[in-house]
């Protein structure tokens, strides 16, 4: 017997069965996500519709950044701010690997475009005169092309761990969302091995890749030595802009995924952290200290609105 003819749906149990926090968490949820889609849309647009900016890989490469934060929050948070209208919370089976499969695929890619981006600074930094020639259009294209295929790829890994697995018991997840470790606990199958594949690709993954950032951003620190405090301050501006995010996203991947699934607890603060908080903040971070981001967004902004009033 298959997967889907065994459990054909899963019940979240959500943030909280009380009928007031749910209220609460409609509201809240629905304010962050509006934030969240409006402000990394409204980057993606402002940057495409600024020539200067769309031609430089930095901010190439933030644009694509914010579409993927707008896309992972979309694939997670309109489920749970409908489903906290409602007592009972379901999801299909392929509802859930479906949401699975897009939050692992578009969680990938951003975890490759934040390496792209640590790359861009460094050759920035350390090798100004050969920035133009490394960092070419095609090159950015390409390197966008291997984040989707790298998330893909991720992403498919996942599922092979899940899809094979057999749901012939409970289904009722305490979470609200799905995700590999809610639902290897639901699993009638031994998930010990699996559990520890789990770790290996995603947990382990993002230790060693969050390192090497860390590492790749001290070298640019260091090399800062050289230039100028006005070209120091500038360029610690941007690095420190970068850094910031790159903890927001692989510290609670860490928390996560860095576990032994037979003892696993899992805490859904952290999960709220990373579907609606850290896409919300991503695009204050980078605009904060960025003038020119922040011109080419009133710049978009006041032709937006004269377009209106015409």
């Amino acid at each position: 017997m298959d997967n889907q003819s065994q459990v054909t749906e899963f019940i979240f149990l959500g943030l909280s069965q009380n009928p007031d926090i749910q209220k609460m968490i409609f509201v809240i949820f629905l304010i962050f996500y509006v934030i969240c889609l409006g402000a990394n849309l409204f980057i993606v647009v402002a940057i495409v519709y600024s020539p200067s900016l769309m031609s430089a890989p930095m901010y190439f490469f933030l644009a694509f950044l914010s579409f993927l934060d707008a896309c992972f929050s979309s694939a997670i948070v309109p489920k749970v701010i409908v489903d906290s209208l409602y007592e009972r919370k379901t999801i299909s089976f392929r509802g859930c690997m479906t949401q699975l499969f897009a939050e692992h695929f578009l969680a990938g890619a951003e975890v490759i475009i934040l390496s792209i981006m640590a790359y861009d600074r460094y050759i920035a930094i350390c090798k100004p005169l050969h920035y133009v020639t490394i960092m070419s259009r095609r090159l950015c294209l390409l390197l966008v092309g291997v984040a989707w295929v790298g998330g893909f790829l991720h992403s498919i890994i996942q599922m092979i761990f899940i899809i094979p697995l057999s749901f012939c018991g409970p289904n009722v997840i305490d979470h609200f969302m799905c995700d590999l470790y809610p639902l290897l606990k639901l699993s009638c199958t031994d998930t010990r091995t699996f559990g520890f594949m789990v770790v290996a690709n995603s947990g382990l993954i993002c230790i060693i890749i969050f390192a090497l950032l860390l590492i790749s951003y001290g070298v640019i620190l260091y090399s800062l030595r050289k230039y100028s405090i006005e070209a120091r301050r500038k360029a610690i501006s941007t690095c420190s802009s970068h850094i910031t995010v790159i903890v927001m996203f692989f510290v609670p991947c860490i928390i996560v995924y860095v576990r032994n699934p037979s003892t696993f607890s899992f805490d859904k603060t952290v999960a709220v952290f990373y579907t609606i908080m850290t896409p919300t903040l991503n695009p204050l971070i980078y605009t904060f200290r960025n003038n020119e981001v922040k011109n080419a967004m009133k710049k978009f902004w006041n032709r937006t609105i004269i377009s209106i009033e015409k």
